[in-house]
This record gives structure tokens, C-alpha cells and sequence, in this order.
């Protein structure tokens, strides 16, 4: 008859040890990364608190706006209610702005604020491209009486890749507010109000809500923490499973009649 002797302790290799530390290292690290990246969620969410509040608040006026500083981040998106004159002949188009999947161009024009020689630029609105011809601008009315103009302070706008001389011009990729003041001779405070209006004017103000991205954070730590317990579900199956229903499906061929 068949006499199988007691099955040993297993004996593991340097390979295997080599395995280990290496999964057990991989394991950490992307744990660590889904851990940052509720982080940063944590951090959004309190952005977004912030952003809801902000909303509650009473309009800033002209007077806030001038005596505002460049780096007061408080103002940001906060919303504000500003009298003043269109400058018209310094509006300019910012190509390839898309809205609601439709290309076109994003509409600025600096505002003299009334009660001070102070002037913002004010990003008006949408309008679309004409797709035979690329110069030909939308119609669109500007005031020349003063006008009350509900906005919202914005950081610059978002600079996207231009040739060279793609930056002037009445059309135009990018605008740079120090650049622009040193060009017209303005002087423009370094802040950007996106007006919220009622469409108007030629103008479509369908913009989108700020959004701090909180969602892409919890996906990516999904992700993250997926990789992780998959690195440790491989490693455990292959290296401890898998080489243990192998010992007891095959014991060694020792036999004593």
C-alpha cells in the first residue's frame, strides 16, 4: 500500500521573498495614493463649502472691486454688482471657447467703473463661429450708457496653446491681463468678472457652474485602492494558494509495501 508522509513546512526561495517585498512595496505605495486622494477630496469638499457660502453673500460694488488687492483670494467667485461704461473698441474674441459643444468665441470688453479711473475686464458672454468665415464676428450690441453689469470674479482666464502671434488682434487665443494693459494703455485691475445675466445683448451666458472636481478624486482613489487589493489578491493566490492546493493534490511517491 500507498504510505504518504506527513506534508513538511514549506521551504520558500530567495524568489519568493523577493515577491513578497516587491508586492508588499507596490501594496503601500498605490494604498498611500488612494489615501492622498481622498486628501485632496477632503480638501475639494472644503473648496466647495467655501464656493456655497460665497454664494450667499451680498454682491460686491465698485468700491470693493477698486480697493480690492490682487492676491485677495476671498474675492474669487464671489458675486458682484458693478456701474460702468463699455469700452467697446477694445473688445476682443477669444477663439476655440466651445459652449454646450458648439464652437466659438468668449466675448471681453474692459469696464470703466464709475466713481474711479479704475477698469476691469469683463468677459460679456458667447457668441458662435462662422464656420465659411472665420473673421466674421456675430453681431452683437454694446451700450454706449452706463450699465449695471451682475458678475462674478473669476481668476484669468485659462491659457490654451497659441502660435506666435495668435495673442493679438482684435480675435485673438489667449489674453494676458498685464500684457493687454500694456497694450491699450489701461489701467486694468488684475482681476476678470464673468458677467451672469440673463442671455443679452447677442450673447449666450450658459456658462458652467465652478466645479472643484471632488467626483475625480474619489474616482481616482477607487482606483487606487482596486489596484491595491488586486496586487494582494494576485500575490496571495499565486504565491500562497495556489503553490498549497499543489503540495496537497501532489504528495511525493514515497511508498512501503
Amino acid at each position: 500500500m500507498l504510505d504518504y508522509p506527513p506534508m513538511r513546512a514549506p521551504v520558500y526561495s530567495g524568489r519568493f521573498w523577493v515577491v513578497t517585498v516587491a508586492a508588499l512595496l507596490l501594496a503601500a505605495l498605490t494604498f498611500s495614493l488612494g489615501q492622498w486622494q481622498l486628501g485632496r477630496a477632503a480638501q475639494k469638499l472644503t473648496l466647495q463649502a467655501s464656493l456655497d457660502q460665497k454664494k450667499n453673500l451680498p454682491p460686491l460694488l465698485n468700491a470693493d472691486i477698486v480697493a480690492a488687492s490682487k492676491d485677495d483670494a476671498e474675492l474669487v467667485d464671489r458675486q458682484i454688482l458693478l456701474t460702468g461704461r463699455w469700452l467697446s473698441e477694445k473688445t476682443v474674441y477669444l477663439d476655440n471657447r466651445p459652449m454646450n459643444g458648439k464652437p466659438g468665441f468668449w466675448v471681453i470688453t474692459p469696464l470703466l467703473i464709475i466713481g474711479s479711473d479704475k477698469v476691469v475686464l469683463v468677459q460679456r458672454g458667447w457668441v458662435p463661429r462662422n464656420f465659411e468665415d472665420r473673421t466674421a464676428l456675430a453681431k452683437i450690441e454694446t451700450p454706449e450708457q452706463a450699465v449695471m453689469v451682475l458678475g462674478r470674479m473669476a481668476p484669468a482666464t485659462a491659457k490654451l496653446y497659441a502660435f506666435k502671434g495668435a495673442d493679438i488682434g482684435r480675435i485673438r487665443q489667449n489674453l494676458e491681463i498685464a500684457a493687454f494693459a500694456v497694450e491699450t494703455g489701461l489701467p486694468l485691475i488684475d482681476a476678470l468678472v464673468i458677467q451672469i445675466d440673463p442671455a443679452s445683448e447677442g450673447l449666450q451666458r450658459d456658462w458652467a457652474a465652478p466645479n472643484t472636481g471632488v467626483d475625480k478624486h474619489y474616482g481616482y482613489a477607487f482606483q487606487w485602492f482596486g489596484l491595491c487589493a488586486l496586487v494582494l489578491g494576485l500575490y496571495a493566490w499565486f504565491q500562497l494558494i495556489s503553490p498549497y492546493r499543489q503540495r496537497r493534490l501532489t504528495p511525493p511517491f514515497n511508498t512501503k509495501v
